[in-house]
This record gives C-alpha cells, structure tokens and sequence, in this order.
C-alpha cells in the first residue's frame, strides 16, 4: 500500500477546508450547533485537516512555518478526542476567521511544492 506524499497531504487541507466554506456557506453560528448533519461534516473535515498536517513530514512543515502546523494538528486531538465535549464557539471562530487565510496559505505552499 503507498501512502500519500506531503503534496498531495496539502491538497487533502486545501480541499477539506474549501469543502468546509462550502458547507458554511449562508450558514451562522447557531445553524452549525442546532444542524447535526452539517456539525458533523464541519468537525470531520476539521479532523481530516489536521490528521494530514500531522502527517507531512517534518521536512515539508519546516520548509513552511507559515501554516499553523500544531494548530491544526492540536484542533484534529481536541475534537477525535473530547468529541462530546466540543465547544462550537471554537469550530466557528476557525470557520470563520482562520480558513479562508489557511486556504490562501495552502495555495502558496501547494504551488512552491508542486
């Protein structure tokens, strides 16, 4: 079995976070809380991002301290590991404030990678 290059880890970011705009999109705080279905895939794309920043090799996340590697990967632990403790207001803030630089971010590092 091969496992993914740090690339294509990078797409895998880019596209979980893009998905999750999309999902958000015309979308506020208290729809992510009261929707369940819409929670469910905003908290596992979250865990999907930080699941392939963990596993880009450290070379690569060396080569760009830019992204917020511990970050990513300490959201991913919170959310697979309190999962019934996982504080919406959080989730949001990132949605809100922290994708769309992360996604520009990705972009640029995507494209010095490729």
């Amino acid at each position: 079995m091969s496992y993914p290059d740090d690339l294509t880890r990078l797409f895998y970011m880019r596209d979980a976070a893009q998905e999750i705009l999309n999902f958000m999109r015309d979308k506020n705080r208290d729809d992510l809380e009261r929707d369940r279905m819409l929670s469910l895939a905003v908290v596992k794309d979250l865990e999907i991002i930080g699941e392939a920043a963990s596993r880009v090799s450290l070379d690569c996340q060396k080569r760009h301290l830019q992204l917020p590697w511990s970050d990513m990967i300490g959201m991913r632990n919170r959310l697979v590991h309190a999962y019934y403790g996982i504080d919406y207001d959080i989730v949001w803030q990132t949605v809100s404030e922290n994708l769309l630089p992360l996604i520009m971010l990705l972009d640029k590092v995507i494209e010095k990678e490729s």
